[in-house]
């Protein structure tokens, strides 16, 4: 197996983890960022050179450029990149702060945008690539309750979807993982919740406070099987355009398109009533 070099945001923990242990465990190189360089210690010092690491804050734009640009410098080669780090932010629309509405998007769709555009000069050099975008379920369907959170994954997928077709003709494959409830800490640390109004109580909308504290029911997903799933999409011809991981999201994204389709498929005889008329 020819040795890969990965660069991943949010190696500390959840997928990042994961996935970061089986690819050093292989042999790969991996370059991960964190918030947190202790939390690495374990791993660093197992496995050496095989590991580099960086601070980083995916809302600090200038710093994530330079991370990016000093893991090329210094590796030569990044075969990979997986934008990973984020975090859930749940709540109907009116319970979250404008500094935490805030804080989401720029964490989990300006940041990877930020990201992917700051490696794209040197995958092009280099003639060719993977990106890897950690989406969700929710990036394809919405829950009340997720309105920011489906709004950051629902903007990344869109641009995801459109630089898949920009780079093709460098060789730079684009997927988008989409995977359902697992068993990582998202939940336990990953997670903020906007203050509960009472105007809300009873509603759609107060179901994710429930959800997030209740812990009697653990999520179905193996994030020990998704990450190796996630790692042997780089060795798919072509790079598959999104990896749907877990029986709930396959429902939820399932049901999620039916839905949408028939709702377009409706409109088929009345979409046309708009144009202009046809020329004589």
């Amino acid at each position: 197996m020819t040795q890969r070099t990965w660069f991943i945001t949010g190696v500390n923990s959840g997928f990042g983890r994961h996935m970061t242990e089986q690819l050093l465990a292989r042999g790969d190189r991996v370059a991960g960022t964190v918030r947190k360089m202790d939390t690495m210690d374990d791993l660093k010092e197992q496995y050496g050179d095989l590991l580099w690491l960086s601070h980083l804050d995916m809302t600090d734009t200038p710093a994530l450029q330079h991370v990016v640009g000093k893991a090329f410098a210094d590796l030569g080669r990044i075969d990979v990149v997986v934008s990973n780090a984020g975090y859930g932010l749940f709540g109907a629309a009116e319970e979250l702060s404008d500094d935490q509405i805030i804080h989401q998007l720029n964490t989990n769709l300006v940041g990877p945008i930020m990201l992917i555009r700051a490696a794209l000069p040197h995958l092009r050099a280099q003639g060719g690539g993977r990106i890897i975008g950690l989406s969700t379920f929710g990036g394809q369907a919405a829950l009340p309750g997720g309105s920011l959170y489906h709004a950051g994954k629902w903007g990344l997928e869109g641009f995801l979807d459109s630089i898949g077709q920009e780079l093709a003709p460098f060789n730079i494959g684009v997927t988008i993982v989409e995977p359902g409830g697992a068993r990582t800490n998202f939940r336990g640390g990953s997670v903020k919740l906007g203050e509960q109004m009472d105007a809300y109580k009873g509603t759609p909308a107060a179901f994710v406070h429930v959800m997030i504290k209740d812990t009697s029911r653990p999520a179905p997903g193996d994030p020990e099987k998704m990450s190796a799933k996630i790692i042997a999409s780089a060795d798919q011809e072509p790079a598959p355009k999104r990896i749907v991981m877990g029986s709930d999201s396959f429902g939820m994204i399932h049901k999620a398109l039916s839905e949408r389709l028939a709702s377009v498929e409706a409109q088929r005889d009345d979409a046309g009533s708009t144009n202009f008329p046809a020329p004589a």
